[in-house]
């Protein structure tokens, strides 16, 4: 019992840890940058995608960012976002090496959608 209650522990720390990582690296402006006509980028894979996604999203799953040809330009602002935030910032980070200068880390699809513009 002993065992497992320590288990137990640090999977809550390490989830906790995880959760605030990636709100570390969620961008503070979002709905003003998504209110201006940014571009919202899911970057879960295919099937995620389909299951739901946020009103208006593109799907590029982060397997296929590199190589993928994106139907904008690169000076337009893109927001990335995927299931919990870890995949968004790694598609962030392949964007802004790609040449993408506006380009905003949205986290959790869960986490995005509280900052989505009201209409």
């Amino acid at each position: 019992m002993k065992y497992f209650l320590i288990t137990l522990g640090a999977a809550a720390l390490a989830y906790g840890l995880y959760k605030a990582y990636s709100r570390w690296h969620q961008e503070k402006n979002l709905r003003e940058i998504l209110g201006r006509g940014a571009i919202l980028l899911d970057v879960r894979t295919a099937p995620e995608f389909e299951s739901g996604h946020l009103p208006g999203a593109l799907s590029v799953s982060l397997g296929t960012i590199r190589e993928a040809v994106l139907p904008f330009d690169t000076d337009r602002p893109v927001v990335t976002y995927c299931s919990h935030g870890l995949r968004s910032i790694k598609a962030a980070a392949i964007l802004k090496s790609r040449g993408f200068t506006q380009v905003y880390n949205g986290g959790a699809m869960n986490d995005l959608q509280d900052q989505l513009p009201i209409p």
